[in-house]
């Protein structure tokens, strides 16, 4: 099954994106699914669908509400810049759109992993920040910054970030902060960084040039895939 999903909180409007197995009496896990900066497209439905694949019930989040759709990079850079620069709101953001996962009805509230791309893994880990009772959070080509490093006592998941080891977005300071933040927090964490690789490596639409700063490749994208699958295999079992 999956559809349009529509919520709302103080009279604003979200439409997200479910994918659900079919109904067999036994709960499933969940993973809530954090667009990139361009909300929910179908890259993000596109991921759900693969979740589903694999038996999981994936909801993708909408963080900017209905009416917010960006239409150009100088829109989505607006958006992003509105939660990247008030991470309380993000957290509450999330925990909506986790709260809306764990009511779907055959959804194991207590099974639950986020996985975030670009912006939405930033979003994974500031889920974590939340203190939200989640099992895991991956993040892919996400910011790694720490502004709030006391935060980091308050994540009760394991993490995972897949990094690309030449990323320009995300300097050498946030990866130390990041990794910092961690240990001093003692998160069960790990820090993949894929060689040769940019920004986007995940997505296909990002191009095939590395000098621009982001482009898709094919085997960091399938490694990091893999990678995840192993360890929702650990979390959930």
């Amino acid at each position: 099954m999956e559809k349009n999903h529509s919520y709302q909180n103080e009279g604003q409007e979200f439409e997200g994106f479910l994918v659900a197995p079919d109904p067999t009496g036994s709960l499933v896990p969940g993973v809530l699914v954090v667009h990139n900066w361009w909300g929910v497209t179908d890259e993000t439905r596109s991921k759900a669908r693969s979740l589903g694949a694999l038996g999981y019930a994936a909801l993708a989040v909408d963080i900017y509400g209905k009416e917010n759709r960006p239409k150009s990079r100088e829109d989505a850079a607006t958006q992003l810049g509105i939660y990247k620069g008030n991470r309380k709101l993000f957290r509450e953001r999330l925990n909506l759109g986790l709260k809306e996962l764990q009511s779907i009805p055959g959804v194991d509230p207590s099974r639950i992993a986020v996985i975030g791309y670009c912006f939405g893994g930033t979003g994974a880990i500031e889920l974590g920040r939340s203190g939200a009772a989640i099992l895991g959070a991956v993040s892919f080509h996400g910011g790694l910054d720490s502004p709030e490093p006391a935060l980091g006592a308050n994540i009760r998941a394991k993490v995972i970030a897949f990094h690309g080891a030449d990323d320009p977005t995300v300097p050498p300071r946030d990866v130390e902060a990041f990794e910092q933040e961690m240990r001093e927090n003692r998160v069960d964490w790990q820090l993949v960084k894929f060689g040769n690789t940019v920004h986007s490596f995940t997505d296909q639409g990002a191009g095939n040039d590395p000098s621009r700063g982001m482009a898709y490749n094919a085997d960091a994208d399938a490694r990091s895939w893999s990678m995840m699958k192993a360890f929702f295999q650990e979390i959930f079992r």
